[in-house]
């Protein structure tokens, strides 16, 4: 989560949502993202996404099943429906996301094999976003 956290500071660094995704296949990591969505001018450029791709592109084929995301925020339906086609093997989120959250929206949109772990470092990812925001306005 470290990892990604760094990614989320890059993010803040380019004025994007302070959001960093890794991905990692046995004990190496495979893919590190942050959101772009202001950069590309993409709404779909988020962190997670950007990670599935990169992670795809390394592993030759569309499939994770043998990886772990990292991620700081939990992933909105968009990304946790592209992370159940994926059929990643374990999401593992930091700060949960009330308003546009998964969960919020759906109960499990991941395949059913994938293990979720939520909380991780939860209020360093939430301080970071909150911050973000608060500077925004």
């Amino acid at each position: 989560m470290r990892l990604a956290l760094d990614e989320a500071h890059k993010a803040m660094d380019r004025n994007e949502v302070p959001i960093g995704a890794v991905i990692v296949a046995g004990n190496q990591v495979i893919a590190r993202a942050h959101n772009l969505t202001e950069t590309l001018t993409d709404v779909t450029a988020h962190a997670e996404m950007q990670a599935i791709t990169s992670a795809a592109d390394y592993l030759g084929g569309k499939y994770l099943t043998e990886c772990t995301l990292y991620v700081t925020v939990e992933p909105c339906l968009m990304c946790a429906g592209a992370l159940g086609w994926s059929q990643i093997k374990r999401v593992v989120y930091g700060a949960a996301d009330d308003k546009r959250g998964y969960h919020t929206f759906c109960e499990n949109p991941f395949h059913p094999r994938t293990t979720i772990t939520g909380g991780v470092l939860a209020e360093e990812c939430s301080t970071l976003v909150s911050t973000f925001f608060k500077k925004k306005r």
